[in-house]
């Protein structure tokens, strides 16, 4: 079992940056790859960014590709996504997930956070 819990999230100004941090516990989590996804009210969860157990591949959505940037500490079992250039399209609910079998897909990934609330306005 993985215990995920996000935190960072907030209100930010159209332009504005946020970090966002999620702190796994439970299982030996720098054998585990992680992925960000988010969800809009009235929308689709979807795939935000990914990145592999080493930290040596990372993916992004082209939604989010030159803003957004996926790292991991595996020492403080810990993954961050840093969002620059937030617009208010960005706005969501960011969650936290790990252990894929596909990147990609959402129903793939075994454990999930709570989710935290990015809200950017214009």
């Amino acid at each position: 079992q993985v215990q995920l819990v996000e935190s960072g999230g907030g209100l930010v100004q159209a332009g504005g940056s946020l970090r966002l941090s999620c702190a796994a516990s439970g299982r030996t989590f720098s054998n585990i790859a992680m992925g960000w996804f988010r969800q809009a009210p009235g929308k689709e969860r979807e795939f935000v960014a990914a990145i592999s157990w080493s930290g040596g591949r990372t993916y992004y959505s082209d939604s989010v590709k030159g803003r957004f940037t996926i790292s991991r500490d595996n020492a403080k079992n810990t993954v961050y996504l840093q969002m620059n250039s937030l617009n208010p399209e960005d706005t969501a609910v960011y969650y936290c997930a790990a252990d894929p079998t596909s990147t990609f897909d959402s129903g793939t990934y075994h454990y999930w956070g709570q989710g935290t609330q990015v809200t950017v306005s214009s």
